[in-house]
């Protein structure tokens, strides 16, 4: 992915989203040849020179310092996830590639501690991802959870593409629509961070050749930060689950994430919870020591 043009389609996309009255200037009326601020305005916001805010709208973001960035963020009104995105991009605008690309990567194999760690989590489904959305290690319980995702003939499930590419992630996921335009999002975010990443490259290649859903949605530059919330499901066997989650960052393997998932005590979700557990405990006598 190139740096330059991540930065452009970004601001301008960021900045078309703005209005005049929403940015708490003047609107004379008349016709506007943008849908949202002018440069000029924006310059004006963030306190630089309209010549200035060009160069980064071009995406040059070379040498560009934290407050400027910060002013940006601003004039822009960007959440925590699009102020997060913009700095992302700057940081990856003053690395090398070479640079980038040495950096040590989150591979397909997971720590052997982790997957005890995982294993202990018996009353709670969960899993580890990376920022490509490889799936790279989970419990019983949330292989049980998430059958349709692990029947993929995958070596490593990847939860983007069985989202775009598997018929049968509409039926297992209620609110297909919004969950999969988060998807994008999260990688779109992840690209930020890392745009020499050669496997999210080949990833969104493949999901931009394959789905225009995808290809459409990517187009937006939205991002969103993934750290808690509710998933809505229809297991194959159990029926309807409502599942809150938590996404934990791994400390000592950066860019693995840990994402556990309960239910409400007393609910249905609770009682389909409980049987799959009771479905996928391993007996006693043959429990490995």
């Amino acid at each position: 992915m190139d740096s330059r043009t991540e930065i452009r389609d970004f601001l301008t996309t960021r900045r078309a989203k703005i209005t005049p009255e929403r940015a708490g200037l003047p609107d004379y009326g008349g016709h506007r040849r943008v849908s949202g601020l002018r440069r000029e305005e924006v310059a004006m916001l963030a306190g630089v020179s309209v010549d200035y805010y060009t160069r980064l709208e071009r995406g040059n973001l070379s040498g560009v310092s934290d407050s400027v960035l910060e002013a940006l963020a601003r004039a822009l009104q960007l959440d925590e996830a699009e102020r997060v995105h913009l700095f992302d991009l700057a940081r990856a605008a003053n690395t090398s590639a070479a640079a980038s690309r040495g950096r040590r990567r989150p591979g397909s194999l997971l720590r052997p501690g982790v997957q005890v760690l995982l294993d202990a989590m018996t009353m709670a489904p969960a899993y580890v991802r990376n920022g490509r959305l490889d799936v790279l290690g989970a419990n019983q319980l949330g292989r049980a959870v998430f059958a349709p995702l692990f029947a993929t003939a995958a070596p490593v499930p990847n939860l983007a593409r069985f989202i775009f590419l598997d018929p049968a992630a509409q039926t297992f996921y209620v609110g297909w629509e919004q969950l999969a335009a988060d998807t994008v999002a999260l990688l779109r975010a992840e690209a930020g961070r890392d745009p020499y990443d050669r496997g999210l490259t080949d990833l969104i290649g493949e999901l931009s050749t394959r789905s225009e859903v995808f290809r459409t949605w990517w187009a937006a530059h939205n991002v969103r930060l993934h750290r808690s919330g509710v998933k809505y499901m229809h297991h194959p066997e159990v029926g309807p689950l409502t599942l809150a989650y938590e996404s934990l960052d791994l400390a000592t393997d950066p860019g693995l994430r840990l994402n556990a998932y309960t239910a409400e005590p007393g609910s249905r979700s609770r009682e389909a919870l409980d049987l799959l557990a009771s479905w996928t405990a391993v007996p006693t006598e043959v429990r490995k020591p």
